[in-house]
């Protein structure tokens, strides 16, 4: 059905508090007004002592980090109560007030955040943010001990606040832009030189507004560059750091159609001078050694210290193990189970390495994403399946430039420019090292340790992000530029012992989706060089019988394409009839049992490439009586067209579905033609 179109990386929902975020539970039972913990706190917040309101906005901030106390605060309207305590005269109150509607984004997920903006949450904040920059200066002369800027710790909440909401509402952002908030976000990005925790919030807050929004695109001036050169050419060290200088250059590059041309050049070598730095640094090694050293810490801390520590640790623990049984309980119910349970900003204070660990492996996953972006056009993702035909793998890509700029950052399906940058900087061996991650010594430190375990899920995610970027980069890049025959023979060899290492195919849904797309685009580079390859028809059609059992469409369709891939290559070759007939049976099975239209129709094409020509495909379409199978689907496939198209698919799917109907009615003239002969 046409190249596989490159998957286009949106950001992920990142969670700002480090926590799941979760679709609120409906609620099973009805409390009286204040007869309950969300009640009583919820009237505290009315109180005239100033210590009460910041000890009901802390309290409540607690509560609702638990996903099942949400509904029983919404329900009370708290949302209309706490907004006017963000405009508290208490600095305090208005810094746990933010906070407690922040955990409350985060926590209660897209419903709950566009139940927030409708109430109007936006106007209180976005009063917030301007008088904390104000504040900014106001207290600039404070004392060395007062150098924990109130007004930054407040803004801190804000943006964190509004970063969630502009994520998960496009009202959201529509407000944002309207009320001119980018000024106010690069002020907050500007603290980075001493205060580095509000300026990655701020920096997370421009990487999401910044992504597929044009009306803010169109006000961009040269400010928004200076400020963010001054990150990306920034030289501190650290993991921390590093994960600034990451999102600076995502947000550049969602910015690309504003920037001046005279920019250009010089800000796309910054840009992927930081995604190299980034994916150097070998998170293998470096996990281990900061897991290390804080072990070395706690061996000389005080008792007491480590006392409160514990105590910290415990309660974050709890808060991972929830998250985890939440999460699968998502997937046995076959839902998408799409959390980033990122803990880090639970985490005490006295868990720096930690801290780092997790700045270091969000780093390189948003250098991965931004790469992705980078190969890609803007067209639809292999998992729409919105291609419309073969013939169209080669036309244009929208590059999405304003008037008068030129293509140079444009995803032109690779631009000269992006092409040198991503060669000149090692990129497509970086990526590849990425997908042989995470390292065994690594898994056993977090596995060992309660409070590390969360980073197991992070560094699988770097490695499935490689592989996406590892398929782009293959449907980008000519096989020459990429190494030639021995190199690309080498990346199927790596790429079969991810997969076929072990005793059984793994089962992971993102794994699968990111590693069936790399093979599909190499076999499909390899098939098109006549390059022979590593992987047997046994390896793959065992791999495809694992992903066709898979939920994620996507899986179940690049499966099918690589079958069809393997099939045509194996119809060329003489004694193939019999693995011919084993890819033709699966593809037959698919085709006529697979719930879904678009893989039924992907299971089509691909026999219609498998069995298009030759003395072995002829054979093996005989053997497998291909024909009465295809005439008794035909009508079968038509009906459920005409009968479930309109509604469950797009009209470019059903577009595809009509061609390869026609197509299937031509193939079963081309069948009974070799019958006749």
């Amino acid at each position: 059905m046409g190249k596989s179109k490159n998957n286009k990386f949106k950001r992920p929902q990142f969670n700002s508090v480090g926590l799941p975020t979760n679709a609120v539970k409906e609620v099973e039972d009805d409390h009286d007004e204040t007869d309950s913990p969300a009640g009583e706190l919820l009237e505290k917040l009315h109180s005239p002592c100033a210590d009460m309101r910041e000890f009901a906005c802390a309290s409540i901030s607690r509560v609702v980090q638990q996903s099942q106390a949400i509904p029983g605060f919404l329900q009370r309207d708290a949302v209309r109560r706490l907004g006017p305590l963000v405009l508290d005269p208490s600095l305090a109150v208005r810094e746990t007030a933010t906070g407690a509607l922040r955990n409350l984004s985060a926590c209660g997920g897209h419903e709950v955040c566009e139940d927030m903006v409708k109430q109007d949450i936006m106007t209180p904040l976005t009063v917030l943010l301007r008088d904390c920059c104000t504040g900014f200066e106001t207290n600039s002369a404070l004392s060395l001990k007062e150098k924990k800027n109130k007004a930054e710790d407040v803004a801190n909440e804000a943006v964190n606040l509004l970063w969630n909401l502009c994520e998960s509402s496009s009202q959201a952002l529509s407000l944002f832009n309207k009320a001119g908030l980018l000024d106010v976000v690069l002020q907050c990005l500007e603290q980075h030189p001493h205060n580095l925790e509000l300026a990655l919030s701020a920096a997370h807050c421009l990487h999401t507004v910044t992504e597929d929004n044009q009306e803010l695109l169109c006000s961009m001036n040269t400010a928004v560059f200076v400020a963010l050169d001054s990150v990306l050419l920034s030289t501190q060290p650290g993991m921390a750091h590093t994960l600034l200088r990451t999102l600076a250059a995502g947000s550049v590059w969602n910015m690309k159609s504003s920037l001046p041309l005279a920019r250009q050049a010089q800000t796309l070598s910054a840009l992927v001078t930081t995604l190299s730095q980034s994916l150097e640094l070998d998170a293998g090694t470096l996990i281990p050694e900061l897991h290390q050293a804080e072990t070395t810490r706690h061996a000389t801390a005080s008792p007491t210290a480590d006392a409160e520590e514990q105590g910290a640790r415990d309660m974050v623990v709890e808060e991972m193990e929830d998250a985890e049984e939440e999460e699968d309980g998502l997937r046995r119910n076959g839902k998408a189970a799409k959390i980033d349970s990122d803990f880090s900003d639970l985490l005490p204070r006295g868990k720096e390495e930690l801290r780092e660990a997790t700045a270091l492996l969000t780093a390189q996953q948003t250098s991965l994403e931004i790469i992705v972006n980078m190969c890609c056009s803007d067209e639809p993702s292999d998992d729409e399946w919105e291609e419309m035909s073969s013939s169209d793998e080669s036309e244009t890509c929208p590059d999405g430039s304003a008037d008068g700029i030129s293509s140079l950052l444009s995803p032109l399906c690779l631009s000269a420019e992006v092409y040198g940058a991503l060669t000149n900087y090692s990129i497509p061996e970086k990526i590849l090292k990425k997908t042989q991650f995470p390292s065994s010594e690594a898994m056993d430190v977090c596995s060992q340790d309660p409070m590390w375990k969360c980073l197991i899920k992070k560094m699988q995610r770097v490695q499935y992000r490689a592989l996406t970027c590892l398929h782009n980069i293959l449907s980008t890049m000519d096989a020459e530029s990429l190494g030639g025959a021995a190199a690309l023979q080498a990346v199927a060899q790596h790429l079969s012992s991810l997969v076929f290492s072990s005793a059984a195919i793994p089962k992971e849904e993102e794994f699968l989706e990111a590693v069936t797309s790399a093979m599909r685009s190499l076999l499909q580079m390899i098939a098109s060089k006549n390059i022979p390859q590593c992987m047997s028809p046994q390896q793959l059609m065992s791999l495809s019988e694992a992903a066709t059992r898979c939920d994620v469409v996507s899986v179940r369709v690049n499966a099918l394409a690589i079958l069809g891939i393997t099939g045509s290559t194996l119809a060329k070759e003489k004694g193939t009839a019999d693995n011919l007939q084993m890819i033709g049976s699966a593809l037959l099975q698919v085709a006529s049992k697979d719930p879904n239209l678009v893989v039924c129709g992907e299971a089509l094409d691909a026999l219609f490439d498998v069995f298009a020509d030759g003395e072995e495909a002829e054979t093996a379409a005989k053997n497998i009586l291909l024909l009465p199978a295809l005439k008794a689907l035909q009508p079968v496939f038509k009906a459920k067209i005409r009968k479930e198209g309109k509604g469950k698919y797009t009209p470019e799917q059903l577009c595809v579905l009509d061609n390869i109907k026609v197509n299937l009615r031509r193939f079963i003239g081309y069948l009974e033609t070799v019958v006749k002969k």
